[in-house]
């Protein structure tokens, strides 16, 4: 999918539902959001969607952080928008062109831009700090960051090389430390 129509989503869903958050919104749109523990260990998965009998389901890893619990759900909502009813979507590997894996880029993507807005990237870029320290202001990883410098880069912001390059399946193993505290990053 292009930039424009994974942003012309964001931006539609946004104006349908101004000031509300992501969880008002799943509420809106008749999601059904499930939290249960499926572990913490590296191979535990993450968050899948559902589409059955006409019902939009979204089960989240509740062992996980909340602030990654967040992501999660961002990113499986934009597989409800963008890859509506297309059954079975959870974080596993995937080749770089598989479809698979271009359908997790999209929902990269969304929740980029679902989740920060321009100026508040711009704003922590400009209180004179690294991309990494930016994505930890930002309260996402790195990694979120640098799918959201894509969309910025082209929207024709002058932004810096980011150093890193986030693969689409990036979320099946993001690392979550013991004792970090990434509600308070």
């Amino acid at each position: 999918m292009s930039y424009e129509y994974i942003c012309t989503q964001v931006a539609k869903l946004l104006k349908k539902y101004p000031g509300c958050s992501l969880k008002q919104i799943l509420d809106a749109k008749h999601i059904i959001v499930l939290y249960q523990p499926l572990g913490n260990d590296e191979d535990a998965i993450k968050g899948f969607y559902l589409y059955n009998s006409r019902k939009h389901v979204i089960t989240i890893n509740s062992d996980l952080p909340e602030n990654i619990q967040r992501i999660i759900l961002a990113h499986e909502l934009g597989h409800v928008v963008l890859h509506r009813g297309s059954g079975v979507k959870c974080f596993h590997d995937v080749t770089l062109f598989d479809e698979s894996s271009l359908m997790e880029k999209d929902a990269n993507l969304f929740a980029a831009e679902l989740l920060m807005s321009d100026e508040d990237v711009l704003e922590a870029l400009n209180s004179d700090c690294t991309f990494f320290t930016a994505a930890a202001k930002l309260n996402v990883p790195a990694e979120m960051l640098d799918f959201k410098f894509r969309i910025m880069k082209w929207r024709g912001y002058k932004m810096m090389e980011a150093p890193i390059l986030a693969p689409s399946n990036f979320l099946k193993d993001i690392p979550i430390p013991e004792n970090h505290d990434w509600d308070n990053a």
